[in-house]
């Protein structure tokens, strides 16, 4: 029972910092776990900080278990489950944090996929909409391999509680503050994973060279930062994305069908559970993409699955033996 005893301390810690800021210095909750998160990490209290509120998280801090006794999965969902709670009162319709289970499979996946690449000792992966940087971390805690991570993201508050993330976590990462559809990003990456933000993308003026744009109207985000990424990793590199289970049946989806023929390969689409979803139209998919590449054995059949709850653990255990099989028959015949 340590490893929940460590992370209900770390949490208790977080939480009740960031209650003291939130109502001393009139924050948001996020903004004020931001402030506490990076003392944390520091070991110190701000400078800046009066003597009274200095005082009081000085006490609050004593509770925190040592750091050499907390492993980076106990601070990431430490910090998970005070991210959670500051979203719920937040109201912004961007602020989601990736389903833990979810970021675990995903990470699962990163390390099945990367073991194939033989040839890289360090991989540099990606996500262009990396939000607080949980499903980050949780993909870099299962890596078998060094990875350079990079994210990027239009919410400078979000961004923040990424880079407190992996900073308790002990993970180098660069991290970006920009809009990954209009910005430059960085190309020839090895991987791209991502919980992609769905609906509109408000600057029609920025996606006129975009292959996905809406004929008319306002295009979709999910299929502008698609295209985006698919430009930016090296060929034969994968791309795992979290999806609207809608991807393939909406009026823009033809652009996004025919950018996806011409330049990668559909190797899988797995629907999650509905029962992790409030309600039908917020229902995810994880979709594996794969740049073409001269010399890559294309996939007859993509993998097409209905993912069982991932509570149920044999199914699971059975559905992930099935998903290895399917990758290690595609991938390893190949040089």
């Amino acid at each position: 029972m340590q490893e929940n005893t460590n992370t209900e301390a770390v949490y208790l810690v977080l939480d009740e910092g960031a209650e003291l800021l939130k109502r001393e210095w009139d924050l948001i909750y996020l903004d004020a776990l931001s402030h506490v998160g990076d003392m944390v990490h520091q070991g110190q209290i701000s400078r800046d900080i009066d003597e009274k509120i200095s005082h009081k998280l000085e006490e609050i801090f004593k509770k925190l278990p040592e750091k050499q006794d907390t492993a980076p999965e106990e601070y990431r969902r430490a910090l998970q489950l005070a991210v959670l709670k500051g979203m719920r009162e937040a109201t912004q319709p961007h602020h989601a944090l990736t389903p833990d289970a979810v970021s675990l499979f995903i990470g699962y996946l990163v390390n099945k996929l990367q073991s194939y690449d033989k040839k890289a000792d360090t991989q540099v992966l990606a996500d262009p909409a990396v939000g607080a940087g949980n499903l980050m971390t949780a993909v870099l805690n299962q890596l078998d391999r060094k990875a350079a991570f990079i994210g990027a993201d239009p919410d400078e508050t979000l961004l923040k509680l990424a880079y407190i993330n992996a900073n308790l976590q002990s993970h180098s990462v660069d991290l970006f503050h920009q809009d990954s559809v209009s910005a430059p990003f960085v190309k020839n990456l090895d991987m791209v994973v991502s919980d992609l933000p769905a609906g509109y993308y408000p600057k029609e003026d920025q996606v006129n060279s975009f292959a996905t744009k809406a004929e008319t109207g306002r295009s979709y985000v999910h299929h502008l930062l698609i295209e985006k990424a698919v430009n930016h990793v090296k060929p034969g590199g994968f791309l795992i994305f979290l999806v609207p289970n809608y991807i393939f049946q909406t009026e823009q989806s033809k652009q996004l069908n025919t950018f996806i023929k011409e330049k990668a390969l559909i190797y899988s689409l797995m629907q999650l559970p509905s029962s992790m979803f409030k309600n039908k139209q917020a229902a995810k998919s994880i979709l594996v993409l794969r740049k073409k590449k001269e010399g890559i054995i294309e996939p007859k059949q993509s993998l097409l699955a209905e993912l069982p709850s991932f509570t149920k653990e044999s199914a699971l255990a059975d559905m992930m033996q099935k998903i290895s099989g399917w990758f290690d028959d595609h991938l390893k015949q190949e040089k």
